[in-house]
């Protein structure tokens, strides 16, 4: 059992005393903790970060609490909750870059090690109750299907539950989830009116509930982790609706007009200067009428997202004060990194089409205006409004400049003497929250957990910022690297030296593939220029000089080398795959998704569908089988009694395959066979017991990739919404479907991406 009997055993219970083991205990009073994760919310785009979008509750947080107005992220979503998990550096739990791009370097291996306990272990461990809602994306890519290991899963990792998602992002109206160790479909269909905020919070007051109802004392740790605001940008539609009108004024307006209220709130030091607008972002003036008309939609959709997350999490805050327990619970909200740019300059209706290399045009957009923010489109805003939201940094989310790194931070406790409306100018990371919870709690970090000897904390403990003095409290979080994909950066005792290294060809005219060695650093004393706009090289080469080598002394201990920017790359080199290669998978009527990245790859391949079924007179129509959503896939099913395929090309078109006469009773054998042409796409034939029913020609078949929300293969029913038209998912199969497989019958086709990385490579 781990320890000792403390009490006697004789030859029978006349001669033994019985003994049992301590339980856990937390210290008398123990406060409940809440974290909040927001994603891809910028610097600027809280109400109490200099924002006009309404978030009265987390603004209501920063009244009844601290701000940190100089908290500072990694970057990337990944890497940021490994920090805030385990306190510490990215590199060191091997979230060097998101789980999804784990290459084969310590650093970079995507599964944080044992010897860096989570804070949920931390808790569990000293009697805390443990749950995990919503956005994990702590897993590789490789671990989130079935099949895998669950070793790096929240419940493996702390976590008593779990309600949530893998990877960076899912379709807000019909999201691909999880509860506990194993996948599940949403309890509604959107057309209930289901939306994944709401069910999150949902979740959150149910697991909350059921432990009241059995221990009114027990402490508890909630870590709610919002798909809010990452992209696809999809808030209800009475959300969608609401800030009509409000961004017309366009993103360099809206911007200066954040940057006066973030210095009349005192959020900056008096002495920060607003950053230039760069070059490769458009003036709003520049825009046609169209286009500006497209820019602030997505903007309205975004806004509308991020306002209907507050009033979710006010919900959870609520029910807290309705069991009593709202004032002795820590709430602390954080965002895991600047703003996204991934929208690109002109903004984005589906972010797979980036990956197909064929991004929706200005006059597409504008035809579909009133599509954005639903569920036909993945849509994500332009880097206008990052650079905006963002106020008043340079640059975003993936670079270490302040716009990427710079994030809210709010911490709250009612019962505490926190300095209640306080704004704290000191710096402090990601890595400083779970020493400063932990001292909160009044709990001593562990030297082991589970037996395994725990690394030292990289992290900083800032309650010593939170009281009525903090204000003017020195600083004790004097050093901090950054590194994100090549590009580089040291904090050190008020100055900052950073340099950006490109990713690829997106908005510089930098090279990506020019040594590291040729990055340019610049220098900035960030405690009067927090907006890095006076680069102080030229006049303090000796200093630059020491905080790189400082940068590499940093580097070598956190296990951040080998430098790499190659995210294409990454993408076209994944993780090995150690399963057996085949060309034949069954899949099985009912089952959970399949998730792209380990079901069949029949991305512009010749391949064959093949499904044996019954049907009657009554039980004939449904999916059979399927891959993705409307933002992308295909579909084999029978509609109105006809045999039908779909493929749809990443929302922007669908070809159908449809037999012209009804499918009698009895038991057939469909098949749909896609030959491959010499092009982009091929010549797809419906069978139906060995007789050819319809064939056409598919112009282009999907390349890269089917769709971004993390929606695979389904036998059976789609997962939605439906891939094609005339249905709504799931649309299961009435019938009987006695064996489903998908053949693969040509070789792998190097796709756009991989055409791309081979283009860079040679440059």
């Amino acid at each position: 059992m781990g320890q000792d009997f403390g009490g006697r055993i004789g030859r029978d219970w006349r001669d033994s005393d019985p003994w049992w083991p301590a339980e856990p205990a937390p210290p008398a009073g123990a406060p409940n903790i809440v974290l909040v994760v927001l994603d891809d919310v910028g610097y600027a785009q809280l109400g109490c970060y200099g924002s006009d979008i309404e978030t009265p509750v987390l603004d209501s947080l920063a009244g009844s609490g601290v701000r940190l107005s100089n908290f500072h992220t990694t970057s990337l979503c990944s890497p940021t909750r490994a920090c805030l998990l385990t306190g510490r550096n990215h590199h060191r739990s091997g979230m060097g870059r998101v789980a999804d791009l784990a290459v084969g370097y310590p650093g970079y291996w995507g599964k944080p090690p044992r010897e860096n306990g989570y804070l949920s272990e931390i808790l569990r461990g000293a009697g805390y109750a443990t749950y995990a809602i919503g956005k994990w994306h702590l897993s590789p890519e490789d671990e989130t299907n079935m099949a895998a290991s669950r070793a790096t899963w929240p419940l493996a990792r702390g976590f008593d539950r779990w309600y949530g998602f893998h990877g960076g992002e899912t379709h807000q109206f019909a999201p691909a989830l999880y509860e506990d160790n194993h996948s599940i479909r949403a309890p509604e269909s959107m057309q209930d009116g289901y939306h994944l905020t709401d069910d999150l919070a949902d979740r959150a007051i149910e697991f909350l509930s059921d432990l009241r109802a059995v221990d009114v004392d027990k402490p508890f740790f909630l870590y709610f982790a919002t798909g809010a605001c990452h992209s696809p940008h999809q808030p209800p539609p009475r959300w969608r609706e609401h800030y009509r009108g409000r961004f017309d004024l366009g993103w360099d307006v809206w911007r200066a007009q954040i940057f006066e209220r973030q210095l009349a709130a005192g959020l900056l030091p008096a002495s920060t200067a607003l950053s230039e607008r760069p070059g490769w972002v458009p003036a709003w003036d520049s825009l046609h009428q169209p286009d500006k008309e497209v820019a602030a939609r997505f903007m309205e959709c975004f806004a509308g997202f991020l306002s209907h997350t507050d009033e979710q999490i006010g919900r959870v805050l609520d029910f807290l004060g309705e069991i009593g327990d709202r004032d002795n619970t820590i709430v602390v909200v954080v965002s895991d990194n600047g703003a996204s740019a991934e929208g690109g300059a002109t903004g984005s209706i589906n972010d797979v089409r980036m990956l197909n290399l064929d991004p929706a045009s200005n006059d597409e957009m504008h035809e579909r205006i009133d599509e954005i923010g639903g569920p036909l489109t993945h849509n994500n805003y332009p880097w206008g409004w990052t650079m905006a939201g963002n106020t008043p940094f340079r640059r975003w989310k993936r670079e270490v400049h302040e716009g990427g790194i710079a994030d809210p931070c709010i911490i709250s406790w009612p019962v505490s003497a926190f300095d209640n409306g306080g704004i704290r100018l000191q710096f402090t990371h990601a890595v400083d929250v779970l020493p400063t919870l932990a001292e909160l709690a009044g709990l001593a970090l562990p030297a082991e957990i589970e037996g395994i000897e725990q690394s030292a904390i990289d992290g900083v403990s800032f309650a010593y910022l939170l009281g009525r003095d903090g204000a003017t409290a020195p600083e004790r979080h004097e050093t901090q690297y950054a590194e994100m994909f090549g590009s580089r950066a040291i904090y050190h005792q008020g100055w900052k030296a950073v340099t950006f290294h490109p990713v690829g060809p997106l908005y510089d005219d930098q090279d990506p593939n020019a040594p590291f060695d040729e990055d340019v650093w610049e220098l900035y004393h960030v405690r009067d220029d927090l907006s890095e706009t006076v680069d102080l090289a030229a006049q303090h080469p000796d200093l630059l000089n020491e905080l790189i080598e400082l940068w590499w002394e940093e580097a070598r201990r956190n296990q951040v080398l080998p430098l790499d920017n190659r995210v294409l790359w990454a993408l076209v080199h994944p993780k090995p795959d150690h399963r057996r290669p085949r060309d034949l998978f069954r899949y099985f009527p009912g089952g959970a998704q399949v998730p792209e990245s380990a079901a069949v790859n029949v991305r512009n391949r010749s391949h064959a569908l093949t499904v044996d079924v019954t049907v009657t007179d009554r039980a004939r129509d449904g999916v059979l089988l399927a891959l993705g959503s409307a933002l992308g896939g295909w579909s084999l099913h029978i509609l109105d009694a006809k045999v039908r395929y779909v493929h749809n090309l990443y929302g922007k078109e669908r070809h159908t395959i449809a037999a012209p006469e009804a499918l009698a009773p009895g038991e057939h054998r469909i098949e749909f066979v896609f030959t491959k042409d010499e092009g982009l796409g091929g010549v797809g034939v419906l069978r139906c017991d060995g007789r050819e029913v319809a064939r056409d020609t598919i112009p282009r078949f999907t390349p890269s990739g089917f769709n971004g929300v993390g929606v695979g293969v389904t036998c059976g029913y789609e997962w939605g919404p439906a891939v094609g038209a005339g249905y709504a998912a799931p649309f299961p199969f009435a019938g009987t479907i006695r064996r489903a497989s998908v053949e693969t019958r040509g070789p792998v086709v190097r796709d756009p991406l991989a055409e791309l990385e081979a283009i860079l490579a040679e440059q």
